[in-house]
């Protein structure tokens, strides 16, 4: 399948690390992930809402977790955490498809979430992907998912194709 992405690139996005303050007032680090974040990794996955989960991700086992982890972390990916008071609360990923672009995946938990973290997270990882080279990212979500998609479309994000059980959508960096 050929993946459509916009013609025009979205604008520039803000790099990580930074710091934010969310709509309950909570201070929150944004910052590149790496393999050492793998244990406050899995346990931030332990605590996520089952009702959270869409299309299979995160895993619920804690050997699933740990196994989805080894490839999210690898060393051809991007990663970029939240955390709040030292405590892991959200994680972004960007993974390479076949075809020159990059998968994006966001989890945030359920405590955290409708504050405006996801939306920095997101755009903190996309300045990342910027920094990097990455010129097309692309996702998929779930097509009654309303605030993910509102989210997406806020940053930047196209429809590029909605004939599917989920709904995609892309984004062109450069």
């Amino acid at each position: 399948m050929t993946r459509r992405y916009p013609d025009e690139p979205a604008g520039t996005f803000p790099a990580p690390p930074r710091q934010v303050t969310d709509r309950e007032g909570r201070s929150i680090q944004l910052r590149r992930a790496d393999a050492t974040d793998r244990t406050a990794l899995i346990e931030m996955y332990k605590q996520f809402d089952p009702a959270d989960r869409a299309q299979g991700i995160p895993p619920a086992r804690e050997t699933a977790i740990e196994r989805w982890l080894e490839n999210i972390l690898d060393t051809d990916r991007y990663n970029v955490v939240a955390s709040h008071e030292g405590d892991l609360v959200g994680h972004a990923t960007l993974v390479p498809d076949d075809d020159d672009g990059y998968e994006l995946a966001i989890f945030v938990l359920s405590a955290y979430q409708g504050a405006g973290i996801g939306t920095e997270l997101v755009e903190t990882l996309l300045g990342h992907g910027q920094s990097e080279g990455i010129e097309q990212v692309w996702l998929t979500v779930e097509r009654w998912n309303d605030p993910a998609i509102a989210l997406y479309r806020k940053v930047g994000f196209e429809t590029s194709n909605s004939e599917r059980f989920e709904q995609e959508m892309a984004i062109r960096l450069a």
